[in-house]
Order: C-alpha cells, then structure tokens, then sequence
C-alpha cells in the first residue's frame, strides 16, 4: 500500500492549509464559544468551502460532486483539523451523505448530495443512545408500520451537529431485541417534523451536539434509507467511514499543537537558554513525534483501504486501527503540550488547552481506544 501524496494531493493540502490559516484562526473558535454563536460555525465558511470543492470531494460527479477519493478528503481534513474549525464536515459529509450514498435511493441520492455538496443541506446522523455505549446495533427506539408510513418513538443523544441539520437520519427498530445487529432500519426524516424536539447541547471542547426526541413522528414509505430491518449492516458501514475521517482530523490537531509547542520551547527561556534545549524535553518532544508518524501511517492506510474499496471487515479493522492510534497519540500530545507550556497553558487564556479539550471528545466520538483495540482483537479472531 502506497503511503504517499501525490502532487495533486499535496497542492489539495496547501491550498486547504492556506484556507485555514487565513480564513480560521483560533481567535474565531474562541469568540464563537464565548458568544455562544446560534449555529456554532460560520455558515460563510461553510459556503466558502463549499465553492471549492471540498464538500463533494467523494460526491460523484453524477450527484453535483467533485468524484475524488477518500485520500484527498484526508488532507482536507486533516488542515481542519489543524485549525480546529467546527463546521459540520463529520456530520453533513461523513455521516449524512456517506449514508445515502452508501443506503440512498436514486431518488434520494438525486434529493440530497447536490445540496449536500452546494452546502445548502445540513445532515445529521442519529444513531446513538443512552445505554448504546458505542454500539450502534443498540437500538431501541421503535419504528412501527402504519398504513403506507412508519411511525417513530425514541431518543437519541449525541446527534453531532443536530440543532442545525435540516434532516435527520434516525436509526429505529421494527424487529429483535434492543442489541441485535438484525431489525434496523434507517429513516430520512426532515428536523421539522411535527413530534420532532431537538435540544442543543455543548461538548468540553465547544463543539455541538443534540438531544433528539421523536414523539409520534410520522413519516412516509419514501423515508427508508436501505430496505428495511437491514440498516444495522448499512449503519456501522457509515460510522466506520466517519471514523477514518474523523481519525484525518484528529491528526490534523495533534500536528497543530506539537508544533505550538515546538515553537514555544524554542522562544521560552529559563536559565539564559530556551527551554528546548534541555534533554528531558528533547526527549519527550521525540517521543511526540514519532507517536504522530505513527497515526499518520495508521490514518493514510485507512483512506487507501477506503479507495481501493477493500471488503467491510477490511475497513472496519482500518477504522479501529485509526481511531486507536489517533486516540492514543492525540491525547498524550496533547497533555505534554500543556504541560511543556507550564502554567499559561493550565490557563484558559492560553490556545493550547482547546487541544486537549478537543483531544478529550474526539477520543470518546465513535468509540475510544480501548473499544476499537478491542474490536480490532475480535476480528482478528482473538
């Protein structure tokens, strides 16, 4: 498997990581958690991005996409990463329109992904719930045919970017128990849809999620995404695509705050010589480094699995790989960052600590180390 850029790739990335130097400074993510923005991003941005491309980077041309593969969403996602910006990239574009081209209809791939890619749609996966742990075969909201129609009681919470999404993507149960893997079914439903209650809520690292409550929420024959009682197969396909995305992303941050804090050991001075001069820093930094090298392996192995379209359980040991590493590595980065800033960085005045505040959610979306180690080990056939 080749790990390496090629040049229309590499200038993919710079153009991105000029974008976001330029357009996205840890300024505005400070001054949109502050004021406690309604949207939690910049829907101008979002436009933005969407002119050039990026949101229909593995749209197919068909449906208003660019047509490219995962590897050049990656080096997108990874400058995104590296300025921490919130738009709704994971849940309109990994999730939202990765389950309807992965499940959708030619009805509602034509409905759906020239909007998704135009950034005119926001979409919204909600799958988990309270006692789900990561699991989304754990389903208990109820699905119940009537008529030509279904109708949908149940709660989900953790709906990335809910409060937004102008349609939801709702995981409910027509058959089994609350965990078989068999019963699921996916249902497109618009956010607006009387019985519908969505309830904003802020993560640590003031990133959006939803509450979403589904009161008698009736919606037609139209509505399924996939046949019915098979969306289980169809779900963890999706999620474990966002989790490779996700993992882009998370490389991105970490990168960023090893170099804050390369930068910081090299102007602080202590004793009359730069802090980075001392070997016990010198070798935690190393260790940094090659932690990250790591992941980025881990990370670009999973978009080339994704583009040479490998079998499911080939993916999902790619995600679990990904997420592991990028869990684990993302999170000592991003401590030691702190850490090496000495007391600014303990301070909320500091940039740094957004990192770790980011490190801390992103190791726990889609499942954190110990459960995708652990997923990996079964499939592995331990």
């Amino acid at each position: 498997m080749d790990l390496v850029l090629s040049e229309e790739q590499e200038l993919l990335a710079r153009t991105a990581r000029e974008f976001v130097s330029g357009q996205s400074s840890l300024r505005r993510i400070r001054g949109l958690r502050d004021a406690r923005d309604a949207d939690g991003f910049s829907r101008e941005l979002w436009g933005e991005m969407a002119a050039l491309g990026w949101l229909g980077i593995v749209v197919p041309e068909e449906y208003g996409g660019v047509g490219l593969g995962y590897l050049d969403l990656m080096v997108v996602l990874e400058e995104l990463g590296r300025g921490l910006m919130p738009e709704p990239v994971v849940s309109t574009v990994l999730l939202g329109a990765g389950a309807i081209m992965l499940g959708g209809s030619e009805t509602q791939r034509r409905e759906h992904l020239p909007a998704v890619a135009g950034g005119t749609r926001l979409l919204a996966l909600a799958y988990e719930e309270a006692r789900s742990r990561y699991r989304p075969t754990h389903v208990e909201t109820r699905a119940e045919k009537t008529g030509s129609g279904w109708v949908l009681h149940g709660e989900k919470i953790q709906v990335l970017d809910g409060h937004v999404a102008d349609w939801l993507i709702v995981s409910a149960r027509i058959a089994g128990g609350v965990d078989d893997a068999t019963g699921i079914t996916l249902f497109l439903v618009r956010s607006d849809t009387p019985g519908v209650a969505i309830e904003r809520q802020s993560r640590i690292d003031s990133r959006n999620a939803a509450l979403v409550r589904l009161d008698d929420v009736r919606v037609g024959a139209d509505a399924l995404l996939g046949a019915a009682g098979e969306g289980g197969a169809l779900l963890a396909r999706v999620v474990d695509r966002a989790t490779i995305g996700l993992s882009a992303e998370m490389l991105g941050s970490m990168v960023a705050a090893f170099m804050m804090t390369i930068e910081y050991l090299q102007t602080r001075v202590q004793f009359g010589v730069p802090i980075g001069s001392f070997q016990a820093l010198k070798h935690r930094t190393a260790e940094m480094y090659v932690e990250i090298e790591l992941a980025r392996s881990a990370v670009m192995g999973a978009h080339r699995a994704l583009d040479e379209n490998r079998d499911d359980a080939t993916i999902a040991r790619f995600a679990g790989l990904a997420k592991a590493r990028c869990s684990d590595t993302f999170t000592l980065v991003a401590k030691e960052a702190v850490q090496m800033h000495g007391g600014i960085g303990m301070t909320d005045e500091h940039d740094i600590g957004f990192f770790l505040k980011r490190a801390r959610v992103a190791e726990i979306t889609f499942g954190d180390a110990a459960y995708h180690r652990d997923r990996v080990a079964r499939l592995d056939g331990y």
